[in-house]
């Protein structure tokens, strides 16, 4: 298992965009490793191909736990505007699946509580983007 995510983890740097969508998918199951969490979070940010940031979006909200939301919503804090929309629509495409979601909201409300206010706010803006409450 540890090469598939060292595979992940150079996939996710690669100049193709298709490398690092793949990479993106392959590491939302890793949220709990360090460099696998600081790698999806530049897959969330990466600034050459918006495909990249919404499918790793998805890929996140689907896994649903407060790891993968706590991720997508620190991108959120930090993303600009374009960013922004990108990940709001993976995680879209993620609710909208075929196969339903784990409860995002859930997971917004206990980033409500992280010590990282980024993370707060972020977790915010995904509250109102899937319809829930503000954090």
């Amino acid at each position: 298992m540890m090469g598939g995510l060292e595979a992940a983890l150079a996939e996710a740097s690669s100049p193709s965009w298709t490398q690092r969508v793949r990479a993106g998918r392959d590491l939302a199951s890793f949220t709990d490793v360090p460099e696998a969490a600081e790698a999806l979070v530049g897959l969330l940010l990466d600034v050459d191909d918006t495909a990249v940031t919404r499918q790793t979006a998805e890929a996140l909200a689907q896994l649903g736990t407060v790891g993968a939301i706590r991720l997508i919503a620190f991108a959120v804090a930090e993303a600009d505007d374009n960013q922004a929309d990108w990940l709001q629509t993976g995680i879209y495409d993620a609710l909208a699946g075929p196969d339903g979601v784990p409860d995002v909201a859930a997971a917004c409300g206990e980033l409500a509580l992280d010590p990282e206010e980024a993370v707060r706010r972020g977790a915010a803006d995904i509250s109102v983007w899937t319809g829930g409450t503000r954090c």
